[in-house]
């Protein structure tokens, strides 16, 4: 059989580092993957070839061995290089190349990566007058923290996790199927890669523990209801070194038997005389913050007309700017008794005016009806 140069066939130099022999690997590997060339017959071979030249550039010991003499390394019972079958040993390198073929190779690349901790949302009920003046409250948030006891490990006090027997520490068990070999969860650790003899009686061996954290959290002027405040690293803590998750505060303001919010506007329905509505008037309005502003209506004012206060409404809560306006809406009072004096003047003043103001209605309905 024909040797080769395993530096050519990885297309490094016979000086080429680790990391520079691991990266060539990792680039062969997934040209020639079989289940990426489904319709190349030569594509295995090739792949079978670039595995075992990784396997023994990327072992020190083989290595050396290999530089002194190379031909030991071929001629395994097959004809293929890496002894019978072709099949090369290590195949971690690979463990993040292929994630859509379901785990084909056996490393994992060691134990669980950090996790981040989970965020946790929480409401907070809020006075009308605190959501628009702003306020520092305290909320209680249900999270989980690291077992104190036990620092996270899950084993009593004085002991510590020991390196699970059945995966020797890497949380993963292979099963043979031919070319591959396809891994999984170990049974014994949970795919965790320890396993605890004596659990913490504080976390039941979990490492971890439920409890209500009191957080203190800045409401800002002007907040509306649903809004989110989010709160960093206050959430979970992280699993095995990771950092904390968010809280997010979500706001729940009291509705206002007065005025209603549109965004960061208010509006107001302010209740009007005939008199006032007719000839104009200056009237007093409240505002949200509880005081009052004067308003000028012009003569002739009509009932559900709307007025602008320019700045008279919620603060902007993100982003500063301008606050918002309080609309004035105009709701005209129709008094339900008469004395027999302003009686006499409506008459005195219908006689006067003589017109019939549903005459334009009237004239339209006859014309949609001759259409």
């Amino acid at each position: 059989m024909k040797t080769r140069d395993f530096y050519k066939v990885l297309g490094v130099s016979k000086g080429a580092s680790q990391e520079e022999i691991r990266r060539a690997y990792r680039k062969l590997a997934r040209k020639y993957h079989p289940d990426a060339n489904r319709e190349d017959g030569e594509a295995e071979e090739r792949f079978k070839e670039v595995q075992h030249a990784y396997e023994v550039l990327s072992n020190p010991q083989k290595r050396r061995e290999y530089d002194e003499g190379p031909r030991a390394y071929f001629g395994g019972g097959s004809g293929t290089p890496g002894g019978a079958g072709g099949r090369t040993g290590n195949f971690s390198d690979l463990s993040d190349l292929f994630g859509s073929f379901g785990d084909v190779f056996t490393g994992q690349g060691g134990q669980p990566q950090t996790v981040r901790g989970e965020d946790v949302s929480v409401n907070v009920n809020l006075k009308f007058k605190d959501a628009l003046e702003g306020v520092t409250t305290r909320v209680s948030a249900p999270v989980e923290e690291v077992c104190g006891p036990c620092r996270g490990t899950g084993a009593a006090p004085g002991t510590a996790p020991r390196v699970c027997p059945e995966c020797s520490g890497r949380g993963v068990r292979a099963r043979d199927q031919g070319f591959f070999a396809l891994s999984g969860p170990c049974g014994r650790c949970g795919g965790e890669g320890t396993v605890v003899e004596k659990p913490c009686p504080g976390c039941a061996g979990s490492g971890r523990l439920r409890k209500n954290r009191q957080v203190t959290v800045k409401i800002p002027a002007g907040a509306k209801d649903g809004m989110k405040i989010r709160v960093p690293g206050r959430g979970s803590d992280g699993r095995k070194g990771g950092p904390p998750g968010d809280l997010f505060v979500v706001t729940r303001v009291e509705k206002h038997p007065v005025f209603e919010r549109r965004g960061d506007d208010f509006l107001v329905d302010v209740p009007v005389s005939f008199v006032e509505a007719a000839l104009g008037a200056e009237i007093e309005v409240p505002r949200p913050d509880g005081g009052t502003v004067k308003l000028k209506l012009p003569a002739g004012t009509q009932d559900g007309r709307r007025f602008k206060v320019r700045g008279a409404g919620a603060p902007r809560a993100r982003g500063g700017g301008e606050p918002g306006d309080l609309v004035v809406r105009v709701r005209l009072v129709v008094p339900a008794k008469l004395s027999r004096r302003e009686k006499e003047i409506l008459e005195a003043l219908a006689d006067e005016r003589d017109e019939d103001v549903r005459e334009g209605l009237l004239r339209a309905s006859r014309e949609a009806e001759q259409r």
